[in-house]
């Protein structure tokens, strides 16, 4: 797998008084890890993924050397704007709220999220009656969050974490009855682990993942959009795609 380090961005150059437009041979791209399949590191330290080995794709397409950065959930939207980075690339489902701050791609792929606990559970997951008192996990700042803060909060306790990984320990703990997660994460994280199950039918939420990028860097929105669906006529896109997930994720 290719490795792209860059050095620090470029400035805009000035030319006979003008700004010239960025020529994006240089992008930062931000993953929040651990998210697996998306994004996560081996055990040698490698950072790699779905969307990791998508932007390497994305990035070779562009002619263009990428800095990888790893950014905590809570920091992305911040720290794009005040240019530690210069895209998102981390599952950061397209919602009119992220759009007002932020310009994103085209979407690049859509799944659900899913319900998950442990074998033991026996409650519904679609009857607020049956979940009162529960106590529920979500990752902070998700379209899952959203989901469960405005469906089942003035019914169930919800608890939000920074990583994916500290939600299962606390459902694996007994600490949480179920959590609601984006469904290859928890078929990555908890249904490969033994005493667990999916609960109830996965739920199709908003408009899919895209790359977040600044509003004023429509040149590069452009960019990646033309890069992207390049990589989904060749083929690429579905080489990719089909190393983590036996089923169809792209829009």
């Amino acid at each position: 797998m290719k490795k792209l380090i860059i050095a620090a961005s470029c400035a805009l150059a000035m030319a006979a008084g003008t700004v010239q437009a960025k020529d994006w041979k240089e992008i930062r791209i931000a993953f929040d890890v651990p998210y697996e399949p998306f994004e996560y590191k081996t055990a040698d330290g490698e950072l790699t993924g779905f969307e990791v080995e998508l932007a390497e794709a994305m990035c070779d397409e562009l002619k263009a050397d990428c800095e990888f950065v790893v950014q905590a959930w809570d920091g992305m939207i911040p720290g794009l704007l005040s240019r530690k980075f210069d895209a998102i690339m981390s599952s950061m489902s397209i919602t009119p709220e992220r759009a007002e701050r932020v310009l994103f791609s085209e979407p690049y792929y859509n799944t659900p999220g899913a319900w998950f606990a442990r074998e033991d559970f026996d409650g519904d997951v679609t009857e607020k009656d049956a979940m009162k008192g529960m106590t529920v996990g979500v990752q902070r700042g998700t379209t899952m969050d959203t989901y469960v803060t405005e469906e089942l909060s003035d019914t169930v306790e919800v608890k939000r974490y920074t990583t994916a990984d500290d939600m299962v320990l606390d459902l694996e703990g007994e600490r949480l009855d179920a959590v609601f997660v984006d469904y290859p994460v928890g078929e990555q994280t908890i249904l490969s682990r033994d005493g667990f199950k999916q609960v109830g039918e996965p739920v199709k939420l908003g408009e899919g993942v895209g790359v977040a990028m600044r509003q004023r860097d429509k040149d590069l929105a452009e960019k990646v959009n033309k890069a992207l669906e390049k990589l989904k006529n060749d083929g690429t896109y579905d080489e990719i795609m089909k190393k983590y997930f036996d089923y169809d994720i792209k829009m």
